[in-house]
């Protein structure tokens, strides 16, 4: 196992931004999602976005528009103004990561997902590495973006840090990006750059030769996202070492 991957990174299903139902009035990467988790005893992952002040929100979207009755980009708002903005037409708003962090009060581990514009602005990666740096309790950092998580092996050496990854690549996302960086990211190119402790890589990609050998030869746990049916988790099962989940409870 690699020296900073805690057995606590797969010792619990993890619930992808929290145990939420919209359907029953729990949106989303919200302090009710994170209740019901805690709850249920299922770590949390987390999405962050940066507020126009600098905070570092937990929300998934670029954009409001998704889950608020605004429309802007997330980061055009200062934190004062997210807080104060419904989510899903609930009275749950979104929430610093600080608040967030505190809710949840180490009952059970929480996977930070800092979102990216592959700009090399590190403005919310050290927000989000001040804000776990006081938190009391098992908190691990991933990313999309390589060039984040290289920078958390100097801004956060003790915290551990996963690559996020896909072979497939069908989001819009990856059209602007050269074939050399997309060819980087599908097949793990960048590993002497960034040490990940661990891998989290879609589901419905694995078995793939990245995520294999760094299980086999590099002993990073792979955590899988997001298994939603049945045949899902039989797949996560076989070639992964912890699930991302929504919709069900394991």
């Amino acid at each position: 196992m690699a020296p900073n991957a805690p057995a606590w990174l797969t010792a619990r299903p993890i619930a992808h931004r929290g145990l939420h139902d919209r359907a029953g009035g729990i949106p989303e990467n919200t302090i009710a999602a994170a209740r019901a988790a805690v709850a249920a005893g299922y770590g949390i992952e987390c999405d962050v976005q940066p507020s126009a002040d600098g905070e570092a929100m937990v929300f998934h979207d670029e954009a409001l528009g998704r889950l608020t009755e605004a429309s802007e980009p997330t980061a055009s708002r200062p934190a004062a103004a997210l807080r104060a903005l419904s989510v899903a037409g609930t009275a749950e708003r979104i929430p610093t990561l600080a608040a967030f962090l505190a809710e949840i009060g180490g009952r059970v581990p929480v996977i930070v997902e800092i979102k990216s514009r592959y700009s090399g602005d590190l403005t919310l990666t050290r927000r989000v590495v001040e804000t776990v740096s006081g938190y009391d309790g098992p908190v691990a950092l991933k990313s999309f973006d390589p060039g984040l998580v290289a920078a958390l092996r100097e801004l956060a050496p003790r915290v551990p840090r996963g690559i996020v990854a896909e072979t497939t690549q069908d989001d819009p996302a990856y059209a602007a990006m050269p074939d050399g960086v997309r060819r980087s990211l599908a097949n793990l190119l960048h590993f002497d750059e960034t040490r990940p402790d661990f891998l989290s890589w879609r589901v419905d990609d694995l078995p793939c030769a990245p995520a294999y050998l760094a299980r086999l030869l590099g002993e990073r746990p792979v955590m899988t996202w997001t298994v939603r049916t049945d045949d899902q988790r039989r797949h996560a099962a076989a070639h992964a070492d912890q699930m991302v989940f929504e919709g069900f409870r394991p």
